[in-house]
């Protein structure tokens, strides 16, 4: 940042899988204790620095090795400096009560606050069931123990082509392209060795290793773009192939060859009621679980990136009423900053850093979309980031006045 600098400020946690994969690579095991003591050290070093806590994610490599022991002893570090617990839950899809107990318990145990990272409730299986976590973690903080969460404001999660779906044995990595897929199909039909082994790597990884389609299951991903059929549309995975007659994998290899333009998936597919349902938790803040990057740049994958808050803002608050504008801009303001130690942040006051959003609450409101995910929002006047101008009059200065913001714990 100061190198090249920065429009936004940032805060940051020390990353689990980071220090994992530093210390051990991407052992399968656990850690040995020198090991252990190693990656104390590098979590206490960065809390030291100026981190606002300790983020696992523990539903990828190789933090998926790791027990929750381990985790505990990591997260300890954190609460001498006030610091919290930030986690992508270990399997969000298939154990989802279990995930998110396990993510209040490190937290409990460690002593520290606990962050239930981009809370969802994902696929058929657990669909209408946010209420089941909505009283886990009230429960929590009625016995002390602080939980809160984060959301983003869509029913549909991470966003994948068709052909991310697919790992290829040799190479131990997803297809890159449509072509690499055929081609490593095109000895054979579906009875074929080596569809037999695409599947069986792409169903369970390679020696334990990640896949979505074990992560999340063939339930939890509906088709959101598919340009050569449309009326593929909505469509459920599952509940398609079963339509089809066809195994879920089946489907998925067919629709790859009849489809010369990529169909594009969400790989978490959520109920509307249950993201209102969540987005009125006072404990539950706004997020976008995205990233952005200048116009040279334009790996966008899901209208989040751009369209979180503007979408809180236009859609749930002015048009759909699930919120008030001031509970809103509390989740997306001072919550948060209070939360990760920012104490001069997240409110307009005397003697505060002057970052402040002025918008058009008539107008402001989301452009993105699943096919157009990268497009810029409406409504948002002027962007001042410790006192500078990074947009005026809804035109990008070009201003980098971020800093790496550091809690007053």
């Amino acid at each position: 940042m100061n190198q090249y600098g920065s429009a936004l400020n940032y805060a940051f946690y020390v990353g689990h899988n980071g220090i994992r994969r530093e210390v051990m690579g991407g052992a399968q095991r656990r850690p040995t204790p020198t090991e252990l003591d190693q990656m104390r050290d590098m979590v206490r070093d960065g809390m030291e620095m100026g981190a606002v806590g300790f983020s696992t994610g523990l539903m990828y490599e190789p933090g998926m090795f790791s027990g929750i022991d381990e985790v505990v002893e990591l997260t300890k570090e954190v609460a001498p400096f006030n610091g919290v617990y930030d986690s992508h839950t270990r399997n969000p899809v298939f154990e989802m009560m279990a995930s998110e107990s396990e993510a209040i318990e490190v937290g409990r145990r460690a002593g520290v606050p606990a962050k239930l990272a981009h809370l969802k409730a994902v696929g058929l299986i657990n669909r209408g069931k946010i209420g089941d976590v909505i009283q886990l973690v009230e429960a929590s903080n009625r016995l002390g123990q602080q939980v809160v969460s984060d959301q983003y404001p869509y029913d549909g999660a991470a966003t994948a082509n068709l052909t991310d779906l697919i790992i290829l044995p040799e190479t131990g990595v997803g297809a890159a392209s449509r072509e690499a897929v055929l081609q490593a199909l095109s000895d054979g039909g579906i009875a074929s060795n080596s569809f037999a082994a695409v599947r069986e790597a792409s169903e369970k990884g390679i020696g334990g290793g990640f896949s979505w389609i074990k992560a999340v299951g063939y339930g939890s991903m509906r088709i959101v773009d598919a340009p050569d059929d449309p009326s593929l549309v909505g469509k459920n995975l599952f509940l398609l192939s079963q339509e089809r007659g066809q195994s879920p994998f089946e489907l998925v290899v067919s629709l790859i060859r009849e489809n010369e333009n990529p169909v594009l998936l969400t790989l978490g597919a959520i109920e509307e009621q249950d993201v209102r349902e969540l987005l009125v938790q006072p404990w539950n803040m706004i997020s976008s679980d995205g990233a952005y990057a200048d116009a040279i740049y334009q790996e966008f994958k899901h209208p989040r990136s751009t369209g979180s808050f503007p979408r809180v803002l236009g859609y749930y608050v002015r048009e759909e009423k699930v919120l008030t504008l001031e509970e809103a801009v509390r989740k997306m303001t001072s919550f948060p900053a209070s939360f990760l130690g920012l104490s001069d942040r997240g409110v307009l006051s005397p003697g505060f850093a002057a970052d402040i959003t002025v918008f058009d609450k008539n107008r402001i409101i989301d452009k993105s979309t699943w096919t157009d995910p990268g497009a810029y929002s409406e409504g948002v006047v002027h962007v001042i980031v410790n006192g500078k101008f990074v947009l005026r009059n809804e035109q990008v200065t070009g201003q980098t006045p971020g800093e790496w913001v550091k809690p007053n714990r």
